[in-house]
């Protein structure tokens, strides 16, 4: 393959000044578990978790020491705002987020930092990493890719996965990941969406993605993807580079970095807008209570997808941040994971529900010996932890703490959680809240209706701010507006409040994301393409409880007189138009779909009927 001339300005990874103090920090060992929505840091091990940093914007932050709550006047109206019983942390300026993640890599050049667990699979030392990184942003510039340009990451969880996507911010262009085992026309739509200009994918999704109409980098083996820009050969040839001709825009910390999808707080997937600001600043905030003695030392299980903001940011860039090992698993099997769990002496394991059920119920787990554990922490994210598998779990493994929070990917990755608590300082957030804020954030409660902010111990829509909040929407100017408003309050779509001690409950949701197995199913997706269906008249989806999958998604549907497709057609009907995850897993004909008088379905009733119709049917 003839390569182009390659032309790059250096990459450099300088060591920064650390982000906190960590010894002026309360420890984070022995803390009791918790339960929330999204994600959540563990015992020490855990700081290496996102716990969404936010340094508060429009000189809102204040060092509130142990006091989490203020009331301020704000523009003539009392306003209850609450912020961390921490103090602020700093957030370097001017720094990328591979300069931040990979500062101080030459000190640990021969460490691993990325392996993975499948026997025979590739790793990473530190010093291939930082030298890879450079690499591809010098042949991402040779082959015309700018500040600004989008490049889509088609991969399952590798080695080399954030090698590509530290490679891409390096290089001035923004990353996004999207689902390789999604449908050809879900991933084509996210290139289109996004604009992007380049596709990186292996064997696993490069049919989906050869035809989408712009290059495509194949990493992995070459005879399988026909036509693909072979990884290797571009980055042998980004080694033969000499010194730029023309000079490059140097890449600044307010410059977009990565742009993942997320449905948001209501409709169809969104990208979402992430400076290297916003994810430094992240970063910062929820290691603040990491210490120096853990430099070099936490293995981190890498099972939740890459492609999204918590895996390459919560668990690849907090732990090479702090030049632990990332032990990388592409998809969830129990033999593999437990085996995984052993041989590599994994002491922090971010994990679903679903996985943590397995580990407690599934005879295979019998099979391995697991009293030597070196697990200290275990993270659920991206959906609820029932009380009831907490306590199974707890019984089982004894020795290892079980920590939850929440998050989203408008604000960087996590919001709240448990890091830092301090038994010794009675800061120990309660088992069945999703924690405490962290430094730098500001949180406040609002009546959905008046948007009037609340008082504590009163439920109300939970609003954030903080330089983690997404720049918006990409191309969505009028749904970023409703989402992030005038003040640079990011609307959550969720209803919680804070107690007296500055922990905070969720407990319930104005979103209407379905939750299956920790991935986002957005209701309005799958009702437009029951609404395509030609015996469709109607149709409203909605989630209901599941053991093993946290939520999944069901449907009523109104069929059109005289037509005769089963409810099997149609659930089969939608299954061949999206991923897997996204299949309607239940599907009922119903005479009329319950709507308010503005036309909005109402899908708690729809749930709740359902509920007690399929009640009688169980027993």
């Amino acid at each position: 393959m003839t390569q182009p001339n390659l032309t790059y300005i250096p990459l450099v990874l300088a060591t920064h000044k650390n982000c906190v103090t960590a010894t002026s920090m309360p420890s984070s060992s022995s803390r009791h578990s918790s339960k929330p929505l999204v994600s959540t840091n563990s015992s020490k091990a855990a700081a290496f978790q996102l716990t969404t940093a936010h340094q508060a914007s429009h000189n809102h932050q204040r060092s509130m020491g142990d006091a989490a709550i203020a009331v301020m006047e704000e523009e003539g109206e009392q306003e209850h705002i609450f912020r961390s019983r921490f103090p602020p942390v700093a957030v370097p300026d001017g720094v990328t987020v591979p300069d931040f993640v990979l500062a101080g890599a030459e000190a640990y050049a021969d460490k691993v930092a990325l392996v993975e667990a499948a026997p025979g699979g590739r790793s990473y030392t530190y010093g291939e990493v930082a030298r890879d990184v450079a690499r591809f942003a010098r042949a991402l510039r040779s082959v015309g890719i700018r500040k600004g340009h989008v490049v889509v990451v088609a991969l399952p969880n590798l080695a080399v996965y954030p090698v590509v996507s530290l490679g891409v911010m390096a290089a001035g262009a923004v990353f996004s990941g999207v689902n390789p085992r999604s449908l050809a026309a879900e991933i084509r739509k996210q290139v289109e969406d996004s604009e992007a200009r380049l596709v990186v994918a292996n064997e696993v999704a490069y049919d989906k993605v050869k035809d989408v109409g712009v290059p495509v980098i194949g990493i992995g083996e070459q005879g399988l993807m026909a036509g693909a820009i072979s990884w290797d050969e571009l980055l042998a040839a980004a080694d033969r580079t000499g010194p730029p001709v023309v000079p490059l825009e140097p890449v600044q910390q307010s410059d977009l970095c990565a742009l993942p999808y997320s449905s948001g707080t209501t409709g169809v997937s969104k990208g979402v807008m992430l400076s290297h600001r916003n994810l430094v600043s992240n970063l910062c905030s929820s290691m603040f209570a990491v210490g120096t003695e853990l430099l070099g030392q936490v293995v981190t299980l890498g099972l939740m997808p890459f492609f999204h903001i918590y895996g390459i940011t919560g668990i690849c860039c907090a732990t090479l941040r702090h030049k632990g090992t990332v032990v990388v698993m592409d998809r969830f099997d129990l033999r593999t994971f437990l085996g995984a769990l052993v041989a590599h002496r994994v002491m922090f394991a971010p994990v679903v529900p679903p996985v943590m059920l397995a580990m407690v119920k599934n005879p295979i787990a019998d099979e391995f010996d697991l009293s030597g554990l070196a697990l200290k922490s275990v993270m659920t994210a991206a959906a609820p932890l029932a009380p009831d598998l907490l306590a199974a779990f707890q019984r089982k493994f004894p020795g290892v703490q079980v920590e939850e929070a929440y998050g989203l990917t408008e604000h960087s990755c996590i919001t709240l959680t448990h890091a830092g608590d301090d038994p010794e300082k009675g800061h120990i957030a309660k088992r069945n809240s999703v924690g405490f804020i962290l430094p730098n954030l500001e949180v406040k409660f609002v009546d959905p209706d008046t948007g009037r902010s609340l008082a504590k111990n009163t439920p109300g829509e939970l609003c954030v701010r903080s330089q983690c909040v997404m720049q918006g929407y990409y191309r969505k100017k009028e749904e970023t507006e409703r989402t992030i408003d005038a003040k640079g309050w990011l609307h959550t779509g969720d209803i919680g409040y804070i107690d007296d001690d500055g922990d905070v409950f969720i407990v319930d949701r104005i979103k209407e994301l379905i939750k299956y197995k920790g991935f986002q199913v957005a209701p309005a997706e799958l009702e437009a393409i029951l609404l395509s269906h030609p015996s469709v008249e109607d149709a409203a989806v909605f989630g209901l409880p599941d053991e093993e999958a946290g939520e999944i998604p069901v449907s009523c549907v109104v069929r059109r007189s005289g037509a005769a497709e089963s409810e099997a057609d149609i659930m089969a009907y939608v299954a061949s138009r999206v991923a897997s995850y996204k299949k309607l897993r239940m599907l009922h004909l119903v005479d009329a779909i319950p709507k308010s008088v503005s036309g909005k379905i109402l899908r708690r009733q729809l749930r709740d009927e359902f509920i007690n119709m399929i009640k009688p049917a169980a027993a």
